[in-house]
């Protein structure tokens, strides 16, 4: 080849090598704005890492970022030194420009409210479901406290992370954005408890108005979610049991062992007046099955079997009414009565001494002499009654001949009654008109209303007052 030629040849060889390269880069440039939505902002060392989240917001799967960042031509052509600049719209009218907008409730969750939708959803991707930043109560506890499931029994929803199950993560009409109103929103999964709500009689008020006021919804220390154990439970409304049962002389055992005040009521509903677990008789022959020893080494009697072999009961047994003289809660009396009841054989009359039983009885029937339609004990007009009561020193006290529960005489007299080491027999026996005892404490002693009984031993008078000194 002619020297003078080659290097010519060699100039025309560079000329067409950079024709080329200028002619790819052109086309190249000019073929990138027809892929910018998709291509360019995706671009390796860019935002390739959005597109590769599980969930994926729309306009970012399909590349129209300037939905939501506009345009931004000085960043496409220099994305180092020109960033972004930060949205400066309000965040919630950018998201409903493409998402219905929510009727808004009477409560709406914080950052709803403060439109800062992104402080739970990613507006490009994420792992979880709906862009969410976190999974279930994780994104929660980004602003609510850690320790609300932080105990030994925890709330089904709390455990699994479901806080959405029972708050709504937008809008609600209730406090807390809780879907409904107290129980009803408990009632949505328990179901069966609603069942039986709404067909008992009588409901404990705070299941009607808010379960919540027993049981934590999130977690606690004691099982089945309450929020202390029973009785305190209790006594944050039962005050005035909390007084009665704390400062009782006789307390009755049944509240201070086991499930509590829940041996005898049901904590949510029932069928019987008092939200009891059984009628009232039933309830308390439950326990009284069998014979107790008392604490100061008394016995008693079980009480079921003394009524299945007595047929003649007082008034409050023929209602079944334990209640009717015993206090269940606890009492300053003997036995649990609700009002003093002599426990002994003798007492000085007083009309206190029998406040039990003048809730009922005419008092007027041990303090007249003599009376011919206030009791059928009399002999002619004498008042036996008044005559074996009404002394200043050994008054008989109602115990002496009746029985209080129940026995197989009529007025329910006892077979026996029990004067110190001995059990002495009374051997009562009624005719029409009246009646006789031989209890071995007196000789035979008879009475008639129509035809007095003359018997061999003066009849039982009243005490006689010492005369006044003149």
């Amino acid at each position: 080849m002619n020297k003078n030629i080659f290097p010519v040849f060699l100039f025309f060889i560079f000329v067409v090598s950079l024709t080329i390269i200028f002619s790819e880069g052109n086309a190249q440039a000019e073929q990138q704005p027809l892929n910018q939505n998709i291509d360019s902002c995706f671009a390796a060392k860019c935002h390739d890492d959005i597109k590769k989240e599980k969930f994926i917001h729309g306009p970012v799967a399909t590349g129209k970022c300037k939905v939501c960042h506009g345009e931004s031509a000085k960043h496409m052509k220099k994305p180092k030194r020109k960033k972004f600049g930060k949205i400066k719209k309000d965040l919630s009218k950018i998201c409903f420009s493409c998402h219905d907008k929510f009727k808004f409730k009477k409560k709406i969750h914080k950052p709803l409210q403060q439109g800062e939708c992104v402080a739970c959803h990613s507006p490009h991707g994420s792992p979880y479901k709906y862009q969410l930043l976190a999974k279930g109560a994780d994104l929660c506890f980004k602003c609510h406290d850690k320790r609300l499931n932080k105990n030994r029994y925890v709330h089904g929803p709390a455990a699994v992370g479901a806080c959405i199950l029972c708050h709504d993560p937008h809008s609600a009409d209730y406090k807390n954005n809780l879907r409904a109103k107290g129980s009803e929103l408990c009632f949505l999964c328990h179901t069966e408890k609603k069942s039986s709500f709404d067909k008992a009689k009588f409901k404990h008020k705070p299941v009607a108005e808010d379960c919540a006021n027993c049981h934590n919804p999130h977690a606690a220390p004691k099982k089945f979610l309450m929020k202390s154990d029973v009785p305190e439970l209790c006594f944050n409304c039962h005050k005035d049991k909390k007084k009665q049962i704390g400062e009782a002389p006789v307390p009755h055992k049944a509240v201070t062992i086991d499930r509590k005040c829940q041996n005898c009521h049901d904590p949510h509903m029932s069928n019987i007046a008092k939200i009891l677990l059984r009628p009232p008789m039933d309830l308390c022959l439950s326990c009284h099955d069998k014979d107790m020893e008392m604490p100061d080494g008394s016995s008693l009697k079980n009480m079921k079997q003394l009524l299945e072999e007595n047929i003649d009961r007082h008034g409050p047994i023929r209602q079944k009414d334990c209640s009717g003289c015993h206090n269940p809660h606890g009492s300053k009396n003997f036995r649990i009565l609700r009002n003093p009841y002599p426990p002994t054989f003798y007492k000085p009359y007083k009309v206190e001494n029998y406040s039990l039983c003048f809730g009922c009885h005419e008092k007027t029937m041990v303090m007249n002499p003599v009376t011919s339609k206030l009791t059928n004990f009399r002999n002619g007009d004498l008042n036996l009654h008044y005559s074996h009561v009404n002394k200043a020193v050994k008054g008989r006290t109602c115990r002496a001949c009746h029985a209080t529960h129940a026995s197989n005489h009529p007025k329910h007299i006892r077979d026996k009654i029990t004067f110190g080491i001995f059990d002495l027999p009374i051997n009562y026996n009624k005719t029409e008109t009246g009646g006789s005892c031989l209890p071995g404490c007196h000789q035979l002693k008879k009475y008639d209303r129509v035809n007095k009984e003359e018997n061999l031993w003066e009849e039982l008078l009243p005490e006689k007052k010492p005369a006044k000194k003149k």
